[in-house]
Protein backbone atom coordinates (compact mmCIF):
# COMPACT_ATOMS: atom_id res chain seq x y z
CA UNK A 1 0.00 0.00 0.00
CA UNK A 2 2.45 2.45 0.80
CA UNK A 3 4.77 1.44 -2.19
CA UNK A 4 1.57 2.94 -4.25
CA UNK A 5 1.22 5.99 -2.33
CA UNK A 6 4.94 6.57 -2.72
CA UNK A 7 4.73 6.12 -5.99
CA UNK A 8 1.75 8.72 -6.78
CA UNK A 9 3.24 11.02 -4.29
CA UNK A 10 6.23 11.23 -6.87
CA UNK A 11 4.32 11.36 -9.75
CA UNK A 12 1.98 14.41 -8.22
CA UNK A 13 5.25 15.88 -7.41
CA UNK A 14 6.37 16.08 -10.93
CA UNK A 15 3.12 17.05 -11.37
CA UNK A 16 3.43 20.01 -9.52
CA UNK A 17 6.94 21.11 -10.87
CA UNK A 18 5.93 20.78 -14.63
CA UNK A 19 2.88 23.17 -13.81
CA UNK A 20 4.50 25.71 -12.00
CA UNK A 21 7.07 25.94 -14.65
CA UNK A 22 4.49 26.52 -16.96
CA UNK A 23 3.27 29.70 -15.09
CA UNK A 24 4.35 32.71 -15.88
CA UNK A 25 5.62 35.80 -14.05
CA UNK A 26 2.66 38.67 -13.42
CA UNK A 27 3.01 40.92 -16.81
CA UNK A 28 3.70 37.80 -18.98
CA UNK A 29 1.74 37.32 -22.28
CA UNK A 30 1.45 33.85 -22.36
CA UNK A 31 -1.29 34.50 -25.04
CA UNK A 32 1.94 35.08 -27.54
CA UNK A 33 3.32 30.96 -27.29
CA UNK A 34 -0.23 29.88 -28.34
CA UNK A 35 -0.92 31.98 -31.11
CA UNK A 36 -2.03 35.24 -29.74
CA UNK A 37 -6.26 34.59 -29.76
CA UNK A 38 -5.95 31.49 -29.76
CA UNK A 39 -5.18 30.77 -25.90
CA UNK A 40 -8.35 31.85 -24.59
CA UNK A 41 -9.84 28.93 -27.05
CA UNK A 42 -7.80 26.72 -25.48
CA UNK A 43 -7.90 26.99 -22.23
CA UNK A 44 -11.14 28.87 -22.11
CA UNK A 45 -12.59 32.38 -22.24
CA UNK A 46 -10.41 32.80 -18.88
CA UNK A 47 -6.83 32.13 -20.46
CA UNK A 48 -4.35 30.01 -19.40
CA UNK A 49 -4.30 32.14 -15.82
CA UNK A 50 -7.01 30.57 -14.48
CA UNK A 51 -6.62 27.30 -15.46
CA UNK A 52 -3.31 26.68 -14.26
CA UNK A 53 -3.76 28.49 -11.33
CA UNK A 54 -6.89 25.49 -11.05
CA UNK A 55 -5.34 23.19 -11.48
CA UNK A 56 -1.75 24.30 -9.53
CA UNK A 57 -4.29 24.23 -6.63
CA UNK A 58 -5.72 20.80 -7.18
CA UNK A 59 -2.42 19.18 -7.50
CA UNK A 60 -0.93 20.82 -4.21
CA UNK A 61 -4.14 19.39 -2.53
CA UNK A 62 -3.50 15.93 -3.95
CA UNK A 63 0.49 16.85 -2.98
CA UNK A 64 -0.53 17.41 0.66
CA UNK A 65 -2.90 14.42 1.25
CA UNK A 66 -0.72 12.13 -0.29
CA UNK A 67 2.27 13.69 2.18
CA UNK A 68 -0.16 13.08 5.50
CA UNK A 69 -1.16 9.88 4.50
CA UNK A 70 2.78 8.52 4.18
CA UNK A 71 3.74 10.67 7.43
CA UNK A 72 0.88 8.88 9.24
CA UNK A 73 1.76 5.84 7.74
CA UNK A 74 5.49 5.74 8.73
CA UNK A 75 4.08 7.01 12.16
CA UNK A 76 2.10 4.01 12.66
CA UNK A 77 4.06 1.26 11.60
CA UNK A 78 3.42 -2.22 13.68
CA UNK A 79 5.33 -3.67 15.92
CA UNK A 80 6.59 -6.75 15.23
CA UNK A 81 5.62 -10.33 17.06
CA UNK A 82 7.68 -11.67 19.50
CA UNK A 83 9.12 -15.10 18.46
CA UNK A 84 10.53 -17.69 20.29
CA UNK A 85 13.70 -17.25 18.46
CA UNK A 86 13.66 -13.41 19.41
CA UNK A 87 13.88 -14.11 23.27
CA UNK A 88 17.35 -14.77 24.48
CA UNK A 89 18.96 -17.62 25.65
CA UNK A 90 18.54 -18.43 29.69
CA UNK A 91 21.51 -19.11 31.15
CA UNK A 92 22.62 -20.84 34.19
CA UNK A 93 23.59 -18.74 37.25
CA UNK A 94 26.65 -18.58 37.39
CA UNK A 95 29.28 -20.74 39.43
CA UNK A 96 30.88 -19.07 42.71
CA UNK A 97 34.51 -18.52 42.18
CA UNK A 98 36.21 -20.92 44.70
CA UNK A 99 39.57 -19.77 46.77
CA UNK A 100 42.08 -18.25 44.78
CA UNK A 101 45.49 -20.04 44.87
CA UNK A 102 48.12 -18.74 47.02
CA UNK A 103 46.16 -17.64 49.93
CA UNK A 104 44.76 -20.01 52.70
CA UNK A 105 42.06 -17.69 53.79
CA UNK A 106 44.27 -16.52 56.75
CA UNK A 107 45.82 -13.15 57.40
CA UNK A 108 49.17 -13.06 57.51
Amino acid sequence: MSGILTFLHVLVCLLMIMIILLQTGKGAEMGAAFGGGYSQTLFGSAGPVGFLNKLTTVVAILFMSTSLFLAFLAGHTPTPTKSLMDEPLQQEAPLTPGPIEGSEGGAE
